[in-house]
């Protein structure tokens, strides 16, 4: 699909996931009062990870990933990705309730779709304990790899079955819930043989799902192709939408709509983006919204030197601000090779995005960089990341922002040996906290390809992420982190409530 050669390019050219400095000064304005927050922090406790309960029953064939995290409140999230049988690749989803893993099953009634044996879960929200939707993709061509989008709703603690949106050739690429069976869908659909991509929504009204719709006003933008890559709904009826399109002007450009009371505005481009897009590449990875018409995106463009460049760009009070590029990150990326890969807003205007960048060596590394009554601080790195850093190849790949100050974030850095390690960390009141390997990792992996690749907070004294690692056979297994509770008397009660992670990497 479209979608998939955007992330190629993020991922192989772009996405350099790594590791950097602290965080974070606003060079803007109030820079002196974010400094002095960002001392020597101390690590937070974690409890340890396992593997996805039942999730290796499911993975005979040994390749399984958790895509995508949600949870509603503290301790009830929704996690799902892929895994493989013995023929075919099949979705699943597990549940945490009140901090405890149920089993991983199959997603119910894809299996009977999905013909063409392919099948995956893109994207999870839950929005409520025990009321989450997801959505993704299977094939149903056994000849070809052919495929199309699905739905698949839980309601009160039980999955239903997976339902077939119409789009041809297509799938869902992001979900997004303001509250129990009130969700919106967005993705991409093409002709046969994945060409002349179109941008879909599909909204879920007091658990009724509608019919497909056009992104409004998309069609005088784009030439051939467009793409959905993140929605986000801080509330029901006020959702805000960012994709991409093949300009009429010629290369790639991001947009932007939103949706105000039920009633859809028209797509527009970012603003000021296609000043920074000279080179005629830019995509959104990811939309936030601390509350309804106040958000922030993030993603990529090239300049007009042929270089990958970071941006973010805020909307306020319903009207989107000229995009800039993420402050101080052409200072870092001396290779020239720089993007955000997640962002997540914990407040209006109180945002943090996170992505990568490849130094002047050509290692890569990462960055944070936060956005603070809405005006954006200095991109800077995440605390005890380089040290563990040691062979040159880490990633900032996913945050989450439970409240304002409070944030989770993970990714991966590679060790001396070159093995690549998964690893958290967390802001605690505006604190970011060093980053550690996740615990009990270790003990679990051969020293594979391990990360994390999603986090959701439910609250700010518990989160949960996704991540991966190999086993002693070289394949690829799920994991979860128990939850740990952290007494009084601590440094805080948020100090290591990470509660999952699961596998991704595709």
């Amino acid at each position: 699909m479209r979608r998939g050669r955007v992330l190629a390019v993020l991922v192989g050219a772009v996405a350099v996931w790594g590791a950097a400095p602290p965080v974070v000064a606003n060079a803007a304005s109030g820079g002196a009062a974010l400094a002095a927050r960002v001392a020597v922090p101390a690590a937070g406790s974690w409890g340890g990870a396992i593997e996805v309960p039942g999730l290796g029953a499911l993975n005979t064939g040994e390749g399984a990933r958790v895509v995508s995290v949600s949870c509603a409140s503290a301790g009830n999230c929704a996690a799902g990705g892929h895994y493989q049988s013995r023929h075919s690749q099949q979705g699943f989803v597990a549940s945490e309730r009140h901090g405890r893993w149920g089993r991983a099953i199959e997603i119910p009634g894809l299996g009977k779709l999905n013909k063409g044996g392919g099948a995956d879960l893109e994207s999870v929200s839950c929005g409520s304990a025990g009321d989450c939707t997801a959505g993704g993709f299977y094939s149903y061509n056994v000849a070809f790899f052919r495929i199309a989008a699905f739905v698949v709703t839980e309601r009160r603690g039980q999955w239903g079955n997976a339902v077939a949106l119409p789009t041809g050739d297509g799938e869902v690429n992001s979900v997004s819930c303001a509250s129990a069976g009130n969700c919106l869908a967005g993705g991409d659909t093409a002709s046969a043989y994945f060409y002349n991509h179109n941008a879909f929504l599909v909204q879920e009204q007091v658990g009724h799902w509608g019919h497909l719709m056009a992104v409004p006003g998309l069609r005088t933008l784009r030439h051939v192709d467009s793409w959905i890559s993140s929605v986000a709904c801080p509330s029901a009826g006020d959702c805000t939408v960012a994709g991409g399109y093949d300009a009429r002007s010629g290369g790639q450009q991001a947009f932007v709509v939103t949706e105000r009371h039920g009633l859809w505005g028209m797509a527009t481009e970012v603003p000021g983006l296609a000043t920074l897009n000279a080179g005629g590449n830019a995509s959104i990875v990811a939309v936030s919204c601390g509350a309804a018409g106040t958000c922030a995106a993030g993603g990529y463009y090239v300049d007009g030197a042929g270089n990958y460049q970071g941006f973010v760009a805020s909307e306020d009070n319903g009207v989107w601000l000229t995009a800039i590029e993420v402050p101080g990150l052409a200072a870092l990326n001396a290779g020239n090779r720089a993007a955000v890969n997640s962002l997540s807003c914990g407040a209006a205007g109180n945002c943090t995005a996170v992505g990568a960048y490849t130094d002047a060596a050509g290692h890569r590394q990462g960055f944070v960089a936060v956005q603070d009554d809405g005006t954006w601080g200095t991109a800077t790195g995440v605390p005890g990341l380089p040290a563990l850093n040691k062979d040159g190849n880490a990633q900032v790949r996913t945050v989450s922002c439970a409240s304002a100050g409070s944030c989770a974030a993970g990714g991966f850095y590679t060790n001396r040996s070159g093995r690549r390690q998964g690893f958290v960390a967390e802001e605690d009141n505006g604190v970011w906290l060093t980053a550690i390997e996740v615990p009990g990792l270790a003990a679990l992996s051969e020293g594979g390809p391990d990360g994390v690749i999603t986090v959701s907070c439910g609250s700010p004294d518990r989160c949960a992420a996704g991540g991966v690692y190999a086993d002693a056979s070289g394949h690829h297994q799920g994991f979860v982190t128990q939850p740990v509770t952290v007494g009084p008397g601590h440094r805080s009660a948020r100090a290591g409530r990470i509660s999952q992670f699961v596998h991704s990497g595709r």
